[in-house]
């Protein structure tokens, strides 16, 4: 009975040969650890940009509070359009100037910059803490002016419709109807 308790016959392999070989087994163990985690940051860093772009294309838009137009006594057709407009909610700062428009009619579409020289566009100030055209606060307002000629193209007739794009820098789209009322007469402003 105590003959298979102290067998020495059946030994383990003990011996240089045995820790080089465990040796080796741990450094192909740790170079594969590190290619796995060196892989896993990089993907990460990749996953939050990809994260952080998606998050201010679908949040950093420009909201609209309300848009005009105003009509010429003369001629009795929109010469420009006023937008109020504000950052939506989850948005990050907007700067203005690097927001593009278009303007789509049953005839024409025409794009461009807000307040780009020659672009029939420009930015004032309603309401903000600061004086530049970035909005910083859900509370700032700034109104956007088009001239009907130059941004859309030509004046707007009663009953007109007109589909506005406004797109921010981050890729952000905000997408509105204007609808010019039937009846333009004896008015010198109208809501769109």
């Amino acid at each position: 009975m105590f003959e298979t308790l102290f067998n020495t016959d059946d030994r383990g392999q003990v011996g240089i040969g045995t820790l080089i070989v465990f040796i080796a087994m741990v450094l192909v163990a740790a170079i594969a650890a590190g290619v796995l985690i060196n892989t896993a940051g990089l993907l990460q860093t990749q996953a939050e940009a990809t994260g952080q772009e998606t998050q201010q294309q679908v949040s950093d838009r420009i909201q609209i509070q309300s848009a005009s137009g105003q009509v010429s006594e003369a001629r009795g057709n929109v010469t420009a359009v006023n937008l109020t407009v504000s950052k939506a909610p989850g948005a990050g700062n907007i700067q203005l100037n690097n927001v593009t428009y278009e303007f789509v009619t049953s005839e024409e579409v025409s794009t461009d910059v807000v307040n780009k020289s020659g672009s029939g566009s420009s930015i004032g100030v309603i309401d903000a803490d600061t004086n530049d055209d970035v909005i910083t606060d859900r509370s700032d307002r700034y109104l956007l002016n088009f001239s009907a000629n130059t941004s859309i193209g030509r004046e707007l007739e009663g009953g007109d419709s007109v589909t506005l794009t406004l797109t921010t820098a981050q890729g952000a789209s905000t997408v509105e109807e204007l609808r010019v009322p039937d009846s333009l007469v004896d008015r010198s402003a109208v809501a769109l």
